[in-house]
């Protein structure tokens, strides 16, 4: 009789672990330090909202500039430069979370990333100031909080025309509502793609003018 072959077990992740998806660190895990209003986005809904944005940049990396506004964990933002995006902005204003992304970066040797300490509003006004546009935001800011009303119409300021935003929220954007705050909301947007984790939405937005 063949003795049996025991199957490899593969690395366990801790609980307060992230792994990149795709790329050239992919596999790679990203510790998530305890913090208030710090909800890293989970494997699935990465993996999901990537492949959308793969799709709509026809898999073409090299020239895209990614702004990262509430970068956390950093999940969002190492996994487009592992994925080849030329520039990664990452934003973060508390002080542990930033320290830990710049631990990440130095490991994942990330020099495609810049790291910025700072708000995300006031990183949005220096950045429409100075003129200069991106070609993908991930906006995940804390829920609860009134951000996105803040800082998604801010938005149409430093992107391209066509270029997209990812949000994530606590309730789904609707562009046939007709209620006065979710139109002002989603002015000059497109909804693309839109899908729904537990209690968490997540959409993907096309500037439309």
């Amino acid at each position: 009789m063949k003795p049996k072959t025991k199957k490899p077990v593969s690395p366990q992740r801790a609980a307060h672990q992230v792994r990149i998806i795709g790329g050239q660190w992919k596999r790679s895990l990203l510790s998530v330090i305890e913090a208030e209003g710090l909800r890293p986005t989970p494997d699935r809904v990465r993996e999901t909202t990537f492949n959308w944005i793969n799709h709509l940049f026809d898999a073409h990396w090299t020239p895209i500039i990614c702004l990262d506004l509430f970068a956390g964990s950093g999940a969002l933002g190492f996994e487009a430069a592992s994925r080849g995006a030329a520039q990664v902005v990452m934003v973060e204003s508390h002080t542990p979370a930033f320290k830990q992304l710049e631990q990440v970066k130095t490991k994942l040797k990330a020099n495609q990333c810049q790291l910025v300490r700072g708000d995300a509003a006031k990183v949005i006004a220096n950045v429409a100031a100075q003129g200069q546009k991106f070609d993908l935001i991930f906006l995940d800011p804390p829920f609860e909080q009134g951000w996105l009303e803040k800082i998604l119409p801010a938005c149409k300021e430093i992107i391209h025309s066509k270029s997209c935003v990812y949000v994530e929220s606590e309730f789904a954007l609707d562009p046939e509502s007709t209620e006065e705050n979710m139109q002002a909301l989603l002015s000059g947007w497109q909804l693309i793609r839109a899908d729904k984790a537990g209690s968490v939405y997540f959409h993907i937005l096309q500037r439309s003018i």
